[in-house]
């Protein structure tokens, strides 16, 4: 490409210098440095003047001194006449905090997209943010490729029986990754929740009941309006016999306009139904249908069970048997200070409390991957986890944006394995993080059989090589036709569409 020039960050060489060599070029020769006291120094030693620049620099372990480096490379460019400077930043750093997570936080991936643009780019060319929002925190365009196309590909020619597959969500925020994928590969998809298990205690117990007393008075008011009581109505025990006057439901004609209509014999009916069986529900009464339709009918409702429901315990971040002994503590009291007993009791009775103005007391927010992580990682707390969807004898593709700490992968492939029976688990993520030893960590796992990333994210040549399940998409072709059709003006959306082999 002519009048074009790219430069290569020390943070991933080799990708930029694979970007290159699709192109047919030589990537620019730029000096990169620091000095003693650790501040980065940037030498541009080709002529940038009235050029297309392109400047390709990821994320890496080293991220802030590989911010800084970019954000240099890009204001010694924009000083040296080019005429247009584009970031390439296949993994964009800080994008998992695109957020505020408490009342005093800073978002700080919008902090970052300010500098980049006091710096002088004017185009941000990236893949797979965590949060496709975060396009909005830039001045200027931002290309927000997707490995999806390369990761389904690699899924139809390496996986014998990918027909048969199934699509899994680690945690409820990655559903719609999920779902985009077995959209494409139609295929039937699943999710695997983790929630807190919480035991009896001492809080609990007051509040229930104190809610307990509220119920009953609230009754007995409740059909002291209906008329005197007889003997033997004041008896809690007798509650739920009574029925309250509070009609069930509001009839319409074809016009939507209420229908005056006699509801006593409804009542009446129900009363005696309730009395001859006290635990009857009311979507299964007769006298509580009209025209031959329910009322859970009438709102569309459907009480029944889902099909593929399967439930397992977490402990210490492994699934264990249902007669493993459980934790000395639940894991919501793990999270609470210890209070004094009359001081719980006090609070127990203002349960109630006004909503904070700005969200919740202490800006409580879905819990972020480090947190669930180290709750996870703890012996004295037991999970939940539940596996929604049949895995059985099927591979099985657990899908997400990226691969940093380990625990949730290994839990939720666990979980599909010895509770749902899969085949095989792929573990498959754009951006391979690998934060600590988390690769080893999942290599060790014997319900993994593959992880499955991209280059977008420098890896360890060592670990890499020592990892067998580990496979490394490459992007660099992906990334060269993006630049290729950003310098020519043309479209980009052919990048986003899946083709038939």
């Amino acid at each position: 490409m002519r009048n074009t020039v790219i430069f290569a960050g020390t943070s991933c060489p080799a990708l930029a210098g694979q970007i290159c060599e699709n192109l047919g070029m030589a990537p620019g020769d730029a000096e990169l440095s620091q000095f003693s006291n650790g501040e980065t120094s940037v030498r541009i030693l080709t002529s940038v003047r009235e050029k297309d620049v392109f400047v390709v620099q990821s994320g890496s372990p080293r991220i802030n001194d590989t911010i800084m480096e970019l954000l240099i490379m890009i204001s010694a460019c924009k000083g040296g006449s080019a005429t247009k400077v584009t970031a390439v930043v296949p993994y964009f750093p800080y994008n998992r905090q695109s957020k505020k997570k408490s009342h005093r936080g800073t978002i700080t991936a919008r902090l970052l997209a300010n500098l980049m643009g006091v710096a002088g780019v004017k185009h941000v060319i990236t893949v797979d943010l965590h949060a496709s929002q975060m396009q909005g925190f830039f001045k200027c365009p931002v290309d927000n490729l997707h490995a999806e196309p390369l990761v389904a590909r690699w899924i139809r020619h390496n996986v014998p029986n990918w027909r048969e597959g199934v699509v899994v969500s680690k945690n409820a925020g990655g559903t719609k990754r999920v779902t985009s994928l077995a959209d494409a590969l139609k295929l039937n998809f699943g999710i695997v929740t983790t929630d807190k298990k919480r035991g009896p205690n001492l809080t609990t117990s007051m509040i229930m009941n104190h809610l307990d007393g509220i119920e009953r008075l609230s009754i007995l008011e409740s059909w002291s309006r209906t008329g005197p009581l007889k003997a033997g109505d004041n008896d809690p025990s007798s509650a739920p016999h009574r029925v309250p006057t509070r009609p069930l439901r509001t009839l319409a004609d074809s016009n939507g306009s209420p229908v005056n209509s006699s509801r006593e014999p409804l009542l009446q009916s129900e009363a005696s139904r309730s009395s001859s069986s006290p635990h009857s529900s009311l979507s299964n009464d007769p006298s509580s249908q009209v025209d031959g339709t329910s009322e859970d009918a009438d709102l569309g409702c459907d009480d029944r069970a889902a099909g593929e429901v399967t439930h397992g315990r977490l402990v210490q971040g492994h699934i264990v048997d249902d007669d493993f002994p459980s934790p000395a503590i639940s894991a919501l009291d793990a999270s609470q200070p210890d209070l004094d007993p009359m001081t719980m009791s006090h609070a127990s009775s203002f349960f109630a409390a006004e909503p904070h103005p700005f969200g919740p007391p202490g800006g409580e927010d879905p819990v972020s991957s480090d947190e669930e992580e180290e709750t996870l990682k703890d012996p004295k707390i037991e999970h939940m986890i539940t596996l929604v969807g049949d895995v059985r004898n099927r591979p099985v593709f657990i899908v997400d944006d990226m691969i940093d700490k380990p625990g949730s992968w290994i839990a939720a492939a666990e979980t599909v394995v010895k509770r749902g029976g899969a085949q095989k688990v792929y573990c498959m993520a754009t951006h391979g993080v690998f934060g600590g030893d988390s690769l080893a960590q999942l290599q060790a796992c014997e319900c993994i059989d593959t992880i499955v990333v991209t280059n977008s994210f420098p890896i360890n040549e060592e670990q890499a090589r020592s990892t067998s399940k580990l496979v490394i998409l490459d992007l660099s072709s992906l990334l060269a036709e993006a630049i290729r059709r950003n310098h020519y003006g043309e479209s980009i959306s052919p990048l986003f569409q899946h083709y038939a082999d």
